[in-house]
C-alpha cells in the first residue's frame, strides 16, 4: 500500500534525525522543527530557522511573526491548517544567530524531498535565506512580490515576517505581496 503525503514527511523528519545533520545545532536545541500543516497544500511557506518559541512548540511561526503570518493568511481567505509551513533548517540556531551556509546546505536536499511530497502550486519563501537557498543570485529587495517560474515551481519570494515587525515600512509592502497568492495560484490553475 503506498504511503500517505503525512507518512513520507514523517519519513523524511526521521531520515534528518537518523542522518544526524547537523548534530551540533540539534544538541544545542530542544527538538527538530519539521514543518507544520497541510499535506495536500497549495501554498507552502518556508522560512530560515525556528526561533525560541518554535523550538520550544516544535511547530514553525508560532511567535510574533507567526501571529503576523497568521493575520495575513486570514487576509487572502486561508487558514494556516489549510498550508503548509516549514523553515530551511530545522534545529534552531544558538541565540536566535541567522543559520549559517553549510546549515542551509545541509537540510535543503530534505526541504527539496518535502516540496516533491507535498506538490504546492507555490512555494512562498519568507525572508533571504530562504530566497538565496531555493533561488540564488536574487536580492529580496528587488525580487519581493514576483512570481518566478523555475522548472515545475513558481515561487514567491517575500520579506520575512519579522522584518516587517521591525521595520514598519515594509508591513504594508510583504502585507501588499502576500495579497498577490490568490491570483497566482488561479493564473497556475489556468495553465495547467
Amino acid at each position: 500500500m503506498a504511503q500517505t503525503k503525512q507518512q513520507q514527511l514523517d519519513a523524511i523528519k526521521q531520515h534528518i534525525i537518523d542522518d544526524g545533520i547537523c548534530n551540533e545545532l540539534a544538541e544545542q536545541a530542544t527538538q527538530l522543527v519539521f514543518g507544520d500543516g497541510n499535506p495536500e497544500a497549495e501554498i507552502v511557506l518556508i522560512g530560515e530557522a525556528p526561533g525560541k518559541n518554535e523550538d520550544l512548540q516544535g511547530i514553525p511561526f508560532v511567535g510574533a511573526s507567526g501571529k503576523f503570518l497568521n493575520e495575513m493568511l486570514g487576509m487572502i481567505g486561508t487558514k494556516r491548517e489549510d498550508v503548509y509551513i516549514t523553515n530551511i533548517v530545522k534545529y534552531r540556531p544558538p541565540n536566535n544567530r541567522d543559520p549559517l551556509p553549510d546549515e542551509k546546505a545541509s537540510f535543503l536536499p530534505y526541504l527539496v524531498e518535502q516540496l516533491k511530497v507535498i506538490n504546492p502550486k507555490v512555494i512562498v519563501t519568507l525572508g533571504r535565506h530562504s530566497m538565496d537557498v531555493l533561488l540564488p543570485g536574487l536580492k529580496i529587495s528587488q525580487a519581493h512580490g514576483r512570481p518566478i517560474r523555475v522548472k515545475d515551481h513558481v515561487y514567491l519570494p517575500l520579506f520575512h515576517p519579522a522584518a516587517a515587525l521591525y521595520n514598519g515600512g515594509l508591513r504594508q509592502t510583504l502585507i501588499d505581496d502576500f495579497a498577490l497568492i490568490p491570483d497566482i495560484i488561479k493564473q497556475i490553475k489556468v495553465i495547467t
